[in-house]
């Protein structure tokens, strides 16, 4: 389940392939280092060197697990995969750090995944049933199995019959002796590109990881696609039928890093045109914007520059702070928002202040940070949201809380202003929200992206969730990556 003690949705994962380059694991985890963001708590690289593969899992960060040089030794080869993960259920064991890596009838494989299978519960089931051993919580393994059981020849076979199988969001790479392959799901819920380093290849979650390394950005993988890269180059195949596309749309609000290109997209312009969206829809006077940093910096940003109003660092993060601190009493976690967050009091004394966030989950740290600017002397507190009211949980490798803790599920605008402390509280629409992204409202009928977490429409088959096990088995038996 979700930290108590952190308040926004996360991104669960980043990978990382590379084919044909000397250092493939040094570059590796220097694109791991630049998908931080999309995992914290868990790295691991598999490599292969042409004769055997080497594998280094750890709980930690890239900078911590992979800073060694004597590391980075253990993983010769010219390919290798990484992967970056926050974990939301059940245990964060080593057992479930991928790359998963086992050995089948053509060769060893390791796989490594963003996303979620909604299925997985299910297909666990089945398989332990048919005698398959699991060796880890996450919904991974079940792709692994599916692989291993199948009757086709061929390893890319195999994945597309076990894909077959498979429902929800992914996107995945996996490493053998001679190939790196990305596959990409039918609606590309989950972003995966390709990108090209002199002769060698790769496939990466995001382009800022092509940008650490001095790569440049060829193209997205396409919803559906699967990319198989070897020693003769790089060919693609779509092996599945052909769906709506449904690409997450808060990548653009939150998940991905601002100097990254998301489906064309560079994502810092969007978030300054969410800005200037909500400004327009919901401005109040007021004497300065003021960003819950760092997530809300380029939205209030573009909300500033539309309003006519003065942008100020009005909140100060502290970039320190691990997410295991320690708070041994009541009276320390009341304060423990101090450790991220501390009001600039010079800015905010005495003014009118529009505090910019992208999100609202709980709402427990809204209400902290209200309370911490009126503390500062603020004379009004506004608080407006670049994003729509999330109402509903993400099972598309998104973690939110159960639907029943997300505060836009229990109160309306009214209670959630009272609730948080502000003298007025708004959330960016979803047409504004499309606009911003696409330039054009929202079409319930054609929307092209999952906007679940605000609609309730979710564009893939819920059947773990569909008369099968709790939130708290699922937890206990399939972790979401």
């Amino acid at each position: 389940m979700k930290k108590q003690n952190d308040d926004h949705m996360h991104e669960e994962c980043g990978v990382f392939g590379i084919f044909g380059y000397g250092d493939a694991a040094a570059h590796t985890a220097l694109g791991l280092h630049a998908l931080q963001h999309r995992g914290q708590e868990s790295t691991g690289i598999v490599s292969f060197n042409g004769a055997q593969f080497h594998t280094h899992r750890a709980h930690g960060l890239v900078g911590d697990i992979f800073g060694s040089e004597d590391v980075i030794k253990d993983l010769p080869g010219d390919m290798a995969i990484g992967h970056v993960r926050y974990s939301t259920t059940g245990e964060t064991a080593l057992r479930n750090i991928q790359p998963l890596f086992a050995d089948f009838q053509f060769g060893g494989m390791a796989v490594a995944h963003n996303g979620n299978i909604t299925n997985a519960y299910h297909t666990r089931k089945n398989l332990v049933q048919r005698g398959c051993i699991f060796q880890s919580t996450c919904d991974t393994e079940t792709i692994v199995h599916l692989i291993a059981i199948s009757l086709y020849s061929t390893v890319v076979d195999r994945m597309i019959d076990a894909l077959r199988q498979t429902e929800g969001a992914y996107s995945l790479v996996a490493l053998t002796k001679k190939k790196l392959i990305g596959v990409r799901d039918p609606m590309g819920i989950r972003p995966l590109v390709l990108g090209r380093l002199g002769d060698a290849h790769i496939l990466v979650s995001e382009t800022c990881a092509l940008d650490i390394i001095d790569a440049e950005f060829v193209r997205n993988v396409e919803p559906g696609e699967i990319v198989i890269i070897d020693k003769s180059g790089v060919r693609s195949i779509k092996p599945f039928p052909k769906s709506p596309a449904k690409f997450c749309i808060f990548e653009y609000i939150y998940f991905s890093r601002p100097d990254s290109m998301v489906e064309g997209l560079n994502v810092y312009e969007v978030r300054k045109r969410i800005g200037a969206e909500l400004a327009r829809e919901s401005h109040v006077e007021s004497d300065l914007v003021v960003p819950v940093p760092d997530s809300g910096v380029p939205a209030a940003i573009g909300y500033a520059e539309e309003a006519g109003v003065s942008f100020e660092m009005g909140i100060i993060r502290n970039h320190y702070v691990g997410r295991t601190f320690i708070e041994p009493s009541d009276h320390i976690r009341h304060l423990g928002v101090r450790l991220k967050h501390n009001a600039n009091a010079a800015q905010i004394k005495g003014k009118k202040v529009v505090l910019v966030d992208d999100s609202i989950v709980r709402g427990t740290t809204s209400v902290k940070i209200v309370e911490m600017v009126r503390n500062a002397g603020a004379k009004e507190v506004h608080m407006r949201i670049s994003s729509p009211p999330i109402s509903d949980s993400c099972f598309f490798g998104i973690d939110t809380p159960v639907q029943g803790e997300l505060l836009a599920h229990n109160y309306d605008v009214k209670g959630m202003t009272k609730r948080i402390g502000v003298d007025s509280l708004a959330f960016l629409s979803n047409d504004g929200l499309y606009r911003a992204v696409i330039g054009e409202a929202r079409d319930a009928k054609t929307a092209q992206f999952c906007d679940a977490c605000f609609t309730g429409e979710y564009p893939v088959r819920l059947t773990d969730r569909e008369g099968g096990p709790t939130v708290e088995q699922l937890s206990l038996l399939v972790e979401q990556e």
